[in-house]
């Protein structure tokens, strides 16, 4: 039964198999089928709070003498994109994802954005289901040993970005959704980046975080280019 192995693999069991189901479902399904009526969008959405608050709390703790910019980037990697599709392969998740057939076929699960969606969906499901010390130790589950382990805080280029800002006397980076297009269940986002005596760039992601990673490289890249 898909139930009792995801359960087994997550080390939770829901009360409530709903929010499961729900956590689960694909948006290709509820657009092609007139009987389902839901999807991971807005689980997904409070996962995304959920994991933050844990993955902080996590870190403040884990390390007490970091600042508070070192903090800043170690939570960043451990909640970005990259990390999600990590422990969404680690649990095989990807099988378990209810989605279209034609979704199936075009290799949906083995999607990032999709693991990705999932992933934060399965965590706020086990939130609602189990309360916040169920959504904890399913984080702790899969995030802590990363977290104990991570020496160097990681950079990325929205963090590049915005330190370098600073470091000018520069407003941070603003991102900016300027487009949504495609189907529900895989969309393109186009992402503007926007700075202080700086012309804005766009670039264009499957979900928002790329694209905004995206623009800040790009950034970045003009930056470089102007001070040489």
């Amino acid at each position: 039964m898909i139930t009792n192995n995801i359960s087994e693999i997550i080390g939770y069991s829901f009360k409530n198999i709903q929010l499961l189901n729900e956590a689960l479902t694909h948006p290709s399904v509820s657009s092609s089928k007139d009987n389902i009526n839901f999807n991971y969008e807005r689980l997904e959405f409070l996962g995304d709070a959920v994991l933050n608050l844990v993955i902080s709390e996590m870190l403040f703790n884990i390390f007490p003498k970091d600042t508070e910019g070192n903090l800043a980037k170690k939570k960043t990697a451990l909640v970005c994109g990259t990390k999600l599709v990590e422990v969404a392969q680690f649990i095989n998740l990807g099988t378990f994802i209810i989605m279209s057939d034609g979704e199936r076929t075009c290799g949906g699960a083995n999607n990032s954005s999709n693991l990705e969606n999932a992933l934060e969906a399965l965590i706020g499901a086990i939130y609602l289901d189990g309360g916040l010390k169920a959504a904890k130790n399913f984080i702790f589950l899969f995030w802590k040993n990363s977290a104990k382990h991570m020496k160097v805080p990681p950079q990325d280029a929205k963090t590049i970005l915005q330190e370098w800002a600073q470091a000018q006397g520069l407003l941070a980076p603003s991102y900016h959704i300027v487009n949504k297009s495609g189907p529900d269940h895989n969309p393109t986002f186009t992402v503007e980046v926007r700075m202080n005596s700086h012309e804005t760039l766009q670039a264009t992601g499957n979900n928002k975080k790329i694209a905004e990673q995206k623009a800040a490289s790009l950034m970045l890249a003009k930056i470089n280019h102007k001070t040489k």
